[in-house]
């Protein structure tokens, strides 16, 4: 009785022990399999999110717009050398004086040594032929004209045709080979304040130097610029420009002349001008065949009046003139011998419209004028005193010393 006591006890632990075991195993099994499950979901959610997130790799060349605007017209990009010779007078009036004279003898030199000037400026090539297009004061009075190329090269250039009044100058250099580069030119009328303005040229004699800006403002005339002598509406940059870049190109982002960079304010920082590319197009074929152009003007010189600004001048007891109260341009002086003098137009007058088109600005009615023809007769309405007149101007040719 005792012995089946004891191996039913021995049976019912086996019972237990095996029942255990199996507990275990089965949790052991629940717990490898578990983590496996867990790890699955982002497994297959996250990866492809992870990939579809990240921003693609940066191709540094093709997003250098810079590098690719220069390398496209670099190499037509050119130094332009001069050199002329001086005599000076001695114009001390010493030397005039007859007891001078008399004394160190008629033989007395009235002029000093012969002495060379040299200058350094830019330009670019147009033509395969040779053609190169720059500012009329880099090669003013030049007797030699170097061409220094971005490969090495040199050549000796001649000035083809140069016009003052618009500043643009074309050179022709010799290339038998016809391997010439050449530089594209945009349209200037499709350019935008804000846009990317890239000078290139060779400012201070640092050649193939390039600066970044912005256009800053466009149709800027040549008289708010200080250069009241020349017919030109600038584009302006901020981009670096300085003595040597006179006569290099201006970019677009494309790499394409936008202009011709040419003037620069002592008393600016970071403002520079450049002549339009549209208005070299204009004549430098007729600069290249060497043909004079001819500018037409009136012979005054102006101010911008509003009925405000001629109440404040009348009120004012210094006021040399009493001017009428309108709105119109004002003649301030009247060129001596010039179209203006020979109708009669008097310093006061006020001009209101010029062939039946109203003016308000100086710059309106130069550009009408200088649309006109020489020769022309031009129809100015003007206000004189209380009186409104008519008056015919026939249009002279502008010369380079006149104002």
């Amino acid at each position: 009785m005792r012995l089946k006591n004891k191996l039913r006890s021995l049976r019912q632990l086996i019972t237990h022990g095996l029942a255990i075991a199996f507990g275990v195993l089965f949790a052991f099994s629940s717990l490898r399999v578990l983590p496996s499950q867990a790890l699955s979901i982002p497994t297959e959610v996250d990866s492809p999110q992870i990939v579809a997130q990240k921003p693609p790799r940066a191709n540094v060349g093709s997003n250098n717009f810079v590098a690719t605007a220069v390398n496209r017209v670099g190499s037509a990009v050119v130094r332009i050398d001069t050199e002329r010779t001086v005599t000076r007078r001695i114009n001390d009036p010493m030397f005039d004086d007859p007891t001078f004279r008399r004394f160190f003898g008629e033989s007395f030199p009235q002029r000093m040594p012969e002495e060379r000037l040299r200058g350094i400026g830019s330009g670019f090539i147009i033509d395969r032929s040779g053609e190169i297009l720059t500012n009329a004061h880099v090669v003013n009075q030049a007797d030699k004209v170097t061409i220094r190329l971005k490969d090495g090269r040199t050549l000796e250039g001649t000035v083809q045709g140069a016009d003052e009044v618009t500043d643009l100058a074309v050179i022709k250099v010799n290339s038998t080979n016809g391997d010439l580069p050449v530089a594209p030119l945009g349209d200037s009328s499709e350019v935008q304040v804000g846009d990317w303005a890239i000078a290139v040229g060779n400012p201070l004699g640092f050649d193939s130097t390039v600066t970044l800006g912005i256009v800053s403002t466009l149709k800027r005339s040549s008289a708010q610029v200080g250069i009241p002598d020349k017919r030109l509406e600038f584009i302006q940059t901020d981009a670096a420009i300085n003595p040597g870049n006179s006569g290099g190109p201006l970019l677009n982002d494309r790499g394409e002349v936008i202009g011709i960079n040419t003037a620069i304010r002592a008393d600016a920082m970071g403002i520079g001008f450049a002549i339009p590319i549209n208005k070299a197009k204009e004549i430098k074929d007729r600069l290249m065949r060497g043909e004079r152009i001819a500018h037409p003007y009136l012979g005054v010189q102006m101010e911008n009046l509003t009925p405000e600004l001629a109440k404040a001048n009348n009120t004012d007891p210094n006021s040399p003139i009493n001017v009428p109260e309108v709105e119109g341009v004002l003649v301030v002086r009247v060129v001596p011998n010039s179209p203006a003098a020979s109708a009669g137009l008097r310093r006061g007058d006020v001009i209101l419209q010029i062939d039946k088109q109203s003016v308000t600005t100086g710059e309106q009615l130069q550009n009408i004028v200088e649309n006109s023809r020489v020769g022309q007769t031009l129809q100015l309405k003007i206000q004189r005193g209380n009186q409104t007149q008519q008056i015919g101007v026939k249009a002279g040719e502008l010369q380079s010393e006149a104002a």
